[in-house]
């Protein structure tokens, strides 16, 4: 949107699906710690926390709604934060196990990635000396002959099911392809605006990190859906977080952080938690004279149902 005096949303994801509890000792993976840490991005400033579930034994991504149960409602309950549950689980689940929970939440806001791709983290492998749990080791390399899917239909079907839940999405692209498939769903009728399109840069098999691809999204997304008609995000993975969404606050947009992006705070520095993050932005931004949205305020740019018309 262009109005100059905006608002600037910061989502914050709080765990995610790729990262491993080797990577960090601080990633959050029982409910108990999951919420803790949503409740205090919430707190810091995060009007939108973007939601995975693990298991707490071992920190493997899980679909599961019961595990889900533990820590959504009582985030809900403790915070107005806009609660944005992943339909992309992990590379490893079936879509109806990443649809699992959100067809009995219907929330808010979904995420939802545009395109299948060749996500993968499997470089990051070879730089763990050793491994906490016995399962990390393989789902990290393997990524390397893993697709990602969410086909046309995939696609399609979950726009078509969550239309009537009312709930809206966190349009995730990983590449300008992606912008194109989101223009393709919105020919076809199945969305209104305003999109929510958060850009995903510096992830192995889409966009890199260099800041000249920023602006390709923004200009392409200009033309495809005019810039009056979507909010744009933007995500930087690893070590670029804070650098790439700096920048695309500046030029526009809304911004993204968590340890599902990346695990450090500053170079070699690993982030203690969530809201660690969601502080260090919300900082940078507040020097540079923007304003934080609210949960309240988020909701009516983001066109949203509102928290009352969920099945958290």
């Amino acid at each position: 949107m262009s109005n100059i005096n905006r608002r600037v949303i910061i989502s914050c994801a709080v765990t995610g699906s790729a990262h491993v509890p080797s990577m960090s000792e601080y990633l959050p993976f029982t409910p108990a710690d999951i919420k803790s840490q949503a409740i205090e991005a919430a707190e810091a400033g995060a009007a939108i926390l973007h939601l995975h579930a693990r298991n707490p034994e071992d920190g493997r991504p899980t679909p599961s709604p019961e595990i889900y149960r533990e820590f959504v409602p009582a985030i809900a309950n403790e915070t107005d934060a806009i609660i944005n549950i992943t339909t992309g689980g992990s590379t490893r689940m079936t879509l109806d196990e990443r649809l699992a929970y959100p067809r009995l939440a219907k929330p808010e806001m979904c995420s939802l990635n545009m395109g299948s791709m060749n996500f993968s983290l499997h470089p990051i492998g070879a730089k763990i000396a050793s491994w906490r749990y016995d399962w990390e080791k393989d789902y990290v390399e393997g990524m390397e002959d893993m697709i990602f899917r969410n086909t046309f239909k995939d696609i399609k079907n979950i726009l078509t099911e969550f239309r009537d839940y009312g709930t809206k999405f966190e349009f995730e692209c990983y590449d300008v392809g992606h912008l194109y498939n989101l223009a393709y769903f919105i020919d076809q009728g199945l969305l209104k605006p305003p999109f929510f399109i958060q850009s995903v840069f510096g992830i192995l098999g889409g966009l890199g990190a260099d800041p000249e691809n920023m602006s390709v999204m923004r200009s392409t997304a200009d033309r495809l859906f005019g810039r009056e008609n979507y909010h744009f995000s933007v995500l930087g993975a690893g070590r670029h977080q804070m650098s790439l969404v700096t920048m695309g606050a500046i030029m526009g947009g809304n911004v993204r952080v968590g340890l599902e992006d990346s695990v450090y705070i500053s170079k070699g520095v690993k982030s203690q938690s969530n809201a660690e993050q969601v502080r260090k932005i919300r900082r940078i931004l507040e020097e540079l004279s923007f304003e934080i949205a609210s949960p309240a305020e988020a909701r009516a740019m983001l066109g949203l149902k509102g928290a009352d018309n969920t099945s958290l």
